[in-house]
């Protein structure tokens, strides 16, 4: 397959998991992308722009990773896409300025430190977590769902997969 052929699949994909719309968002088609491939020639890696594949040269921003499983997992490029495309609070999991220093270091977000969040995240959904003003601090894996992160008063609410430096 070619890589527009695979660029309107992995949007299509895109559209099934997070809904109409996220895989114009995530994979522009006026825009250069990469797509790294698995030895057997499936996509892996979705990264922004042109990227000089040989050893040693720039990563590039990553979109997502597209895994065996059929979902993808957002690299911060792709979190701040869709942060653009879907408004507050859809895919988003609002923490307190509390656990922002952790969260941004990659740590997990906790549910005691939950103040929001879309009511229809389900464990095992992509998630951006943020705060109030919708500032990113993380991408992660809900661990739980919508109205259990904001019931709880303990456990892991989003497994945390690339904390977001300040910015």
């Amino acid at each position: 397959m070619s890589d527009s052929e695979d660029l309107a699949d992995l949007r299509t994909g895109a559209n099934y998991q997070f809904g109409s719309g996220a895989g114009r968002a995530l994979f522009p088609p006026d825009e250069p992308t990469t797509i790294r491939r698995s030895s057997g020639g499936r996509p892996r890696q979705v990264i922004a722009g042109d990227v000089d594949d040989t050893p040693g040269s720039a990563e590039g921003d990553r979109i997502v990773t597209y895994g065996t499983d059929g979902r993808f997992t957002l690299g911060e490029t792709g979190a701040r896409r869709l942060q653009r495309v879907f408004p507050e609070p859809v895919h988003r999991v609002v923490v307190g300025e509390e656990s922002e220093p952790f969260v941004r270091d990659g740590r997990n977000a906790f549910a005691k430190f939950v103040t929001a969040v879309d009511e229809d995240v389900r464990p095992g959904d992509e998630v951006l977590v943020v705060d109030g003003d919708d500032v990113l601090f993380a991408v992660g894996r809900a661990e739980l769902s919508g109205d259990e992160a904001l019931a709880f008063e303990s456990g892991v609410a989003v497994k945390v997969r690339h904390g977001v430096g300040d910015r």
